[in-house]
């Protein structure tokens, strides 16, 4: 992939005493990871975790070279997420990407590397722990730039779903429906997110290069929620999806990226 401008957006506090976490209650933690992972809505669950949060020191050397080639890298995919979605909607408004190690504080609570990234629609920022990335690659076997550009621009998905007033209408749909209902509205807008990450790629043609499709699928493939289920050991139970299925997730990706526009990504209508 190659990057453009690189965007001033990018709030770093790996050097601000970086915190890790760790939670009690394996059972809040494991959900909060199917939940979190790769684009979450951490709102509730935060909230709930956050008195149960222990927090201890980490550090990170953000002078390594690798540590600052990846800071380029977010810095330059947000910018070119900034550059598509201003072209496509008057007033957009920038999001800020906070890169942290560990733990830091977010207006939706205490946020940790655990979780994955993440958006918070109440401080409309992103959050992102470099260390994923190498998560992906390892432990998903979802590897290159192309794949973790996506994790980015499925985020700022997110952040056009709260500027839409998409996500403040889910949550109080939510908030009446069953368990089971209200899981199936967020693979809705997770879906979405999915989808509006294609239509960035589709309008960032001028950065792709050859393979570059080929590893967002795969990324997108390895965190459906059947394949997350698949890895944890457990039986992949549909009526507990918040994200959606590999195929699902490969499926609305595919979408904005061959459309390029909103009215491809309506995952509530279909």
């Amino acid at each position: 992939m190659r990057l453009g401008r690189r965007s001033s957006n990018v709030e770093d506090r790996r050097g601000a005493g970086g915190r890790g976490v760790a939670i009690g209650g394996g059972g809040l933690l494991a959900m909060a990871v199917i939940v979190m992972l790769l684009g979450g809505d951490p709102t509730q669950l935060l909230v709930q975790a956050v008195d149960q949060m222990q927090l201890q020191t980490e550090n990170v050397d953000v002078n390594d070279p690798e540590q600052v080639a990846q800071m380029d890298f977010v810095s330059g995919v947000l910018g070119s997420t900034e550059d598509v979605w201003s072209s496509i909607g008057d007033g957009y408004q920038y999001p800020v990407l906070v890169v942290y190690n560990g733990a830091t504080s977010t207006a939706c609570g205490t946020g940790q590397s655990a979780m994955g990234p993440f958006y918070c629609p109440i401080d409309q920022k992103l959050y992102l722990d470099l260390s994923f990335f190498k998560e992906m690659e390892v432990k998903l076997n979802a590897p290159g730039d192309f794949a973790r550009a996506y994790v980015i621009a499925h985020e700022v998905g997110h952040h056009v779903q709260t500027l839409m007033g998409t996500s403040a209408k889910v949550r109080e749909l939510q908030a009446r429906s069953s368990k089971k209902e209200a899981n199936a509205l967020s693979v809705k807008m997770e879906l979405q997110a999915d989808c509006y990450a294609g239509i960035w790629a589709h309008h960032a043609q001028s950065l792709i290069e050859e393979g570059d499709i080929e590893e967002a699928l795969g990324a997108a493939s390895a965190v459906g929620d059947d394949r997350l289920q698949e890895m944890a050991g457990g039986t992949v139970m549909p009526d507990s999806f918040t994200h959606g299925s590999a195929a699902q997730r490969k499926e609305w990706f595919q979408r904005g990226l061959k459309d390029g526009n909103l009215e491809a990504c309506d995952t509530f209508g279909s």
